[in-house]
């Protein structure tokens, strides 16, 4: 190849790219400004968040300020519904209530949930039927299902009496909805088969990421099934169990429509949970001012058992 060749090809490469060219050093407008069909396709996103999100709790913000009747006038009383949060007997009572039964679930949902994931795990025949069936529940709904409950919890016809008369258990004339630990305790067991299908949802899925090959090494050094289940599984899938837990911590404290569909809070106000009781203060009693503060306390609290739940995980970790 001749020089004059190499030469003409150096000059061609300097003008490219070389030191002196300002065009190869020069940003691209892409780089340095935001493109406008980027703008564009963020804009109805952000509508609706504006929209939906933050212009109504605003208003619900100026709301809980309000002694609003929901039908009438109103006047501004600044903070007097905080102040007037536990004068209510009733509303310190809901919370407790609601309280008590969130630790009373959630423990339960916890261990039905893992072992289904365990029993759907083991099994190599079946599993997708069982999968399902144990599921189901969930996929139906609390609403469905609670209507369905009222029918199967009538005295002496409903399918609760007569299987617990057939297992001698009761006369088979208990009238479970009309009865407040009564109530409560058909309700718990209701949940935890409720809803247990989705702990063992979120379980087996993560135990489906643990390698084989550390079961069979752990069998192979003697480990029992519950060694490895408290040695290997737990310690891997725990951020899942905490998942879980706060699902159902969160779901708990939100507890409504199982209970106003069988109970309606009663009798009395022995099944009110704090939702039914923001609910009737509200829609029932008309008092949508001191409703809505007392739904900004609910969320307050959710958000601390939350946040402390997240920190236990940190620290465990």
């Amino acid at each position: 190849m001749s020089s004059t060749t190499l030469r003409s090809r150096a000059g061609s490469a300097d003008r490219a790219g070389g030191p002196g060219n300002r065009g190869a050093t020069k940003p691209r407008a892409s780089l340095t400004h935001p493109p406008k069909i980027g703008l564009a396709l963020v804009t109805p996103a952000l509508a609706f968040v504006l929209v939906f999100v933050v212009a109504p709790l605003i208003i619900a913000v100026y709301i809980s300020l309000t002694n609003w009747p929901l039908i009438g006038s109103y006047h501004f009383v600044g903070l007097l519904n905080y102040f007037n949060l536990f004068q209510d007997p009733t509303f310190v009572q809901s919370i407790l209530y609601t309280l008590l039964y969130t630790v009373i679930v959630t423990l339960p949902i916890l261990g039905v949930g893992y072992f289904l994931a365990v029993l759907v795990r083991s099994r190599r025949r079946g599993a997708t039927i069982l999968r399902t069936i144990f599921f189901l529940p969930y996929v139906v709904g609390l609403t469905t299902l609670s209507f369905m409950l009222v029918l199967e919890a009538q005295p002496n016809s409903g399918l609760v009496n007569v299987l617990l008369k057939l297992l001698h258990i009761t006369d088979g004339s208990t009238a479970w909805l009309v009865n407040g630990p009564l109530a409560t305790g058909l309700i718990i067991v209701f949940v935890i088969w409720a809803v247990s299908g989705l702990t063992m949802v979120l379980v087996m899925s993560a135990m489906q990421g643990i390698p084989g090959e550390i079961y069979e090494a752990a069998s192979l050094e003697g480990a029992t099934w519950w060694q490895q289940e408290r040695l290997i599984t737990m310690p891997i899938i725990k951020n899942t169990i905490a998942l879980s837990v706060i699902i159902s911590v969160t779901g708990s404290l939100l507890a409504f429509t199982q209970f106003y569909i069988l109970t309606q809070g009663g009798p009395g106000t022995s099944t009110q949970t704090i939702v039914g009781y923001i609910y009737n203060r509200a829609f029932v009693q008309l008092q949508l001012g001191a409703a809505t503060a007392e739904a900004f306390a609910l969320i307050v609290v959710i958000a601390l058992v939350t946040a402390f739940q997240f920190w236990a995980l940190r620290e465990r970790d």
